[in-house]
């Protein structure tokens, strides 16, 4: 199918509403692909590597840039960096969830885990502490970093925790109802890497940070648990955000008595000296995929919004303030199709044994909400994937739940066993795009079809 452009005689119809919202989907993530925006906003001119408002002196003879990438882009950013250099560049690190078919000369690949840490993870941390060992001024790294290297990407700051251990810790929190930035700031002070501890360490080497941020856009120093920025969290706010949840008493033993006795060690700060050479560009953000799909959706002949509020709420907050937002939107172009964008990260505890995860959860929340109703809601993860399920997310309507109901799926059952993923799956509406070498966050559609 082909997304319509927007005219007057064109009206979006809601039987073809889901699949106009799958398709804006597919688009959106073409619109915001690593390498095109890597190839847009990272130039070479002559002796200079220019980074949006940044330039940075580059000697490919003498000092070619070291690299260290790390996250679910890592591959697909270094491969386009190495583009950019025309082949020319040092040692260096890439991690990502598996190693790419075809390999950068003179990089070591790592493969390391995710949502939980592997012996690949330690490996990798390892060996990106080795390559930014001894550097001088005249050296230059390049930091390529996106969602997924809190996991990917790691090594205990005190050598008595085991991989099991960080593991357990990296469970109990990703199961948790905490939100992005607070995980990672109990991350921050138990890593080695994390927390500017990784830039800090390659000083006094010229830095270039160019990362894909998952986080809250004023967030910045939380992408990957922030390995190169000084953090603005402090042990004092760790503390208290484990405490105020009760996680303290379910750590593993040796991660629990540090913050029972308060021995953790401060993160590197933003007036350390060490960082005063570093540079922070931000290629693509979940603005990027909120901005597109709104484009898109007005080119298939909606009247589209971008909401405003806090989407990085428990996933029923969220679709209750979508759901009255896309009211507020239908009342204002009565008997207009209209479409609300949203994206942010919402918070979703496990509470069961099933498949699924935040996306699936979200939309099998709304599709009780809509049932009836001439709505569609999809939301996805623009990773590729959602949760512990093979699926992005999910798409439903105001048949949904009668559908389901039809095959004897209980959509209360699937919900409390977060379960999602085996709901929508035998209605065909769970979303599968594979992984996409990307993550700027979720992105979700909200339709509303007007009468007549």
């Amino acid at each position: 199918m082909v997304l319509p452009q927007q005219s007057g005689a064109f009206k979006p119809s809601y039987e073809e509403g889901k699949r106009l919202a799958q398709r804006i989907l597919t688009r959106t993530l073409t619109a915001i692909d690593v390498r095109a925006a890597m190839l847009a906003k990272l130039k070479l001119e002559g002796g200079w590597l220019r980074a949006g408002e940044i330039v940075l002196p580059v000697d490919l003879e003498a000092h070619p840039p070291r690299v260290i990438a790390l996250g679910k882009a890592a591959s697909r950013m270094t491969s386009t960096f190495a583009e950019i250099m025309g082949g020319r560049l040092g040692p260096g690190v890439v991690v990502a969830p598996a190693e790419p078919v075809a390999k950068q000369p003179g990089l070591r690949y790592f493969a390391g885990g995710h949502p939980y840490p592997t012996q690949g993870s330690l490996d990798a941390a390892e060996a990106a502490l080795d390559a930014t060992t001894g550097l001088s001024a005249e050296d230059l790294v390049v930091f390529l970093i996106s969602g997924g290297g809190s996991a990917l990407f790691e090594k205990p700051l005190d050598p008595s925790i085991s991989l099991a251990d960080l593991v357990e810790f990296n469970r109990i929190l990703v199961t948790s109802d905490l939100p992005i930035e607070q995980i990672n700031v109990l991350r921050k002070h138990v890593s080695a890497v994390k927390g500017g501890r990784l830039g800090a360490h390659a000083s006094p080497a010229r830095q270039l940070t160019v990362f894909v941020s998952d986080v809250p856009e004023h967030l910045p120093s939380m992408v990957a648990s922030g390995p190169t920025m000084p953090d603005e969290s402090t042990v004092e706010e760790c503390y208290a955000i484990a405490t105020q949840h009760g996680l303290v008493a379910r750590f593993p033993a040796r991660i629990r008595q540090r913050f029972e006795e308060h021995t953790l060690d401060e993160t590197p700060k933003p007036q350390d000296p060490r960082f005063l050479r570093s540079h922070y560009f931000c290629l693509l953000s979940n603005r990027d995929a909120v901005q597109a799909a709104r484009q898109l959706a007005e080119e298939c002949g909606f009247r589209a919004e971008i909401g405003s509020g806090n989407w990085d709420a428990d996933y029923r907050q969220v679709a209750d303030a979508a759901l009255e937002a896309l009211d507020a939107l239908a009342q204002k172009h009565p008997g207009e199709p209209v479409c609300l964008v949203t994206g942010g990260e919402v918070t979703c505890p496990v509470t069961g044994g099933g498949m699924g995860g935040r996306n699936q959860a979200l939309v099998l929340y709304a599709a009780e909400k809509i049932a009836g109703q001439p709505r569609v809601v999809l939301s996805a993860g623009t990773d590729g994937r959602d949760g512990n399920s093979p699926a992005c997310g999910a798409v439903a309507d105001g048949r949904t739940i009668a559908r389901a109901r039809a095959l004897g799926l209980d959509p209360e059952r699937y919900a409390a066993n977060s379960d999602a993923y085996n709901f929508f799956r035998p209605l065909g509406d769970a979303l599968t795009v594979g992984y996409t070498d990307n993550n700027v966050r979720d992105l979700r559609i909200w339709m509303h079809f007007g009468k007549g």
